[in-house]
């Protein structure tokens, strides 16, 4: 389809100006069918991926219809999760950025409704929230309906899936009769359908199509793998492209936790994320995610609804999964952007079947790899050092290093081959001494921390050295680099200190605290006993 830049649309200045700000120039196709359709008032109905935009495709609309002045709740939108939420609002927030008297107002479970309720009385004009909290305030009459004109579901499949039926219907009904209901979804199952026929009128359908859906600059592959092998190929695979970010997904809750435990295990850094878990969990994986300390992420498809990172550079596929339209929806969490992405696939004996289903639906082709050997990750290693080897010889100066070598080599019986070779093998790890010390094999086994997830460590200091919690905190904060909102539990004895740590990141703080100072004393650092 044609391109449209935002100039071209229509829009108030101030909206062009926020989309300028934000590096925009041109709508992206849902952008280009849906801002059109929903400014003209009618009801729309839109299929659209995570990634394709389609926040701006409803945001802009609503922000062009809302009176600045009239500080009362005009407008509703309705998210599966507390993150999708937060992002959501903080998207708005941008496009209303040159727009005065906006006020845009997230609100989901787990946050203080108290603080909820003082600012929807403060005039708030746009609510994004979750279904069940949005439901909260209005039976506690904390949110007043009489000017609600717009009401939009986003990834209403998901919500669906996630149990909130009950819930968007309580709200539909709650609200005036007089308004546009939009609804944006990934997938258009039955219980969609019957929902918009009970509370649209002659909505229209904005689809974008199959070609579109897929992402051309992702490499797709798969791997014929058995399932107990799964987790040795994607360690190889891991270690061979070396993704800075990666998602893997898994169908269910339990293999989630089993492969986050299994990586964690053989060094990496991982992290879990399903619906089991509480917000303040989800949160603060999410968080570490975001800022590159958790390099893996371990995901359920609901549990991934929400993550919006673009520096994804690969997911896997490590279970199949049983929608062909969620295998275009796993792997357009890469290749954003603008970026090339990485696609990887694990089938097992039959599931080949499934692969090829999935093919016809996307238009697209993936290729079948063959499991790359111990001895292909060791030779990739050394290439990419090679590599790396070749870029600092022909742009940096090596006259200190060539003088100190050649001493070296002249004063003993090796040649610069044997020297190159050793620091060769010394850089991929591959040396005696590296296997025999490589990081301490801390055990963590149950630690007795309080929260799921997290790890206690031991630190032999407490309240006679006259140290405080903030002490404990900054050391570890500051030596391993982690952010201190994700330290847990500080507990104070009067010799001795408990301090919980987030499992994924308990090897770092340990290696990074060895031989720390706190208030001027040696501190040893290790995982708490339970006996």
């Amino acid at each position: 389809m044609e391109t449209v830049r935002f100039e071209e649309m229509g829009l108030s200045e101030e909206i062009q100006k926020a989309v300028r700000y934000m590096g925009f120039e041109e709508a992206s196709p849902i952008q280009a069918k849906a801002i059109p359709a929903m400014i003209s008032g009618i009801d729309l109905i839109g299929q659209a991926q995570t990634g394709t935009g389609k926040t701006a495709a409803f945001g802009i609309p609503i922000l062009e219809k809302v009176d600045p002045k009239l500080k009362k709740l005009q407008a509703i939108v309705l998210c599966p999760t507390r993150e999708l939420a937060i992002q959501v609002a903080d998207e708005i927030r941008n496009l209303s950025r040159y727009m005065h008297g906006i006020k845009v107002l997230p609100i989901y479970g787990g946050q203080d409704i108290v603080k909820q309720i003082r600012s929807l009385k403060s005039g708030t004009q746009i609510v994004i929230g979750t279904p069940g909290r949005v439901m909260d305030h209005m039976r506690r009459k904390t949110m007043k309906l009489d000017f609600v004109h717009t009401v939009v579901l986003d990834e209403a499949d998901e919500m669906l899936n996630m149990g909130f039926r009950e819930d968007i219907e309580f709200v539909l009904s709650g609200v005036p009769e007089e308004r546009q209901t939009v609804l944006f979804s990934a997938t258009m199952p039955k219980p969609i359908m019957e929902i918009t026929k009970k509370f649209q009128n002659n909505a229209k359908v904005i689809k974008v199509t199959k070609k579109e859906l897929t992402v051309p600059n992702i490499e797709q592959y798969y791997y014929d793998v058995k399932p107990k092998k799964k987790e040795e190929v994607l360690s190889r695979l891991l270690d061979i492209y070396s993704p800075r970010l990666s998602v893997v997904f898994c169908n269910t809750k339990k293999q989630v936790d089993l492969l986050v435990n299994a990586l964690l295990g053989r060094g990496y850094f991982a992290a879990g994320l399903h619906g089991d878990m509480k917000q303040e969990q989800r949160d603060r994986v999410m968080q570490g995610f975001r800022t590159g300390k958790t390099e893996i992420l371990v995901a359920t498809d609901v549990a991934a609804r929400g993550i919006d990172v673009d520096e994804v550079e690969a997911v896997f596929n490590y279970d199949l999964p049983q929608d062909d339209e969620y295998y275009v929806h796993r792997i357009g969490r890469t290749g954003r952007a603008g970026r090339e992405g990485r696609a990887f696939s694990f089938v097992s004996g039959k599931e080949v079947y499934k692969l090829k289903e999935i093919q016809r639906y996307c238009k697209t082709k993936i290729y079948a790899q063959k499991v790359p050997s111990l001895n292909d990750v060791a030779n990739t290693k050394m290439e990419n050092i090679l590599d790396d080897v070749e870029r600092v010889i022909e742009q940096e100066d090596l006259d200190m290093m060539i003088n100190a070598i050649e001493e070296r080599v002249n004063n003993s019986e090796f040649t610069a081959m044997d020297m190159a070779a050793a620091f060769l093998k010394i850089c991929c790890g591959m040396t005696e001494d590296n296997k025999n010390t490589e990081e301490n094999d801390w055990e963590f086994g149950d630690t007795g921390a309080g929260e799921d997830g997290m790890v206690r460590l031991f630190i032999n200091i407490g309240k006679k050295q006259r140290v405080r919690p903030g002490d404990i905190l900054g050391a570890i904060a500051g030596e391993s680099g982690m952010d201190g909102k994700l330290i847990g539990t500080i507990d104070m004895y009067d010799k001795y200190t408990f301090v919980e740590v987030p499992r994924e990141y308990a090897r770092e703080v340990l290696n990074a605290m060895k031989n720390v100072k706190i208030k001027g004393k040696t501190v040893a650092v290790e995982p708490a006993n339970q006996k």
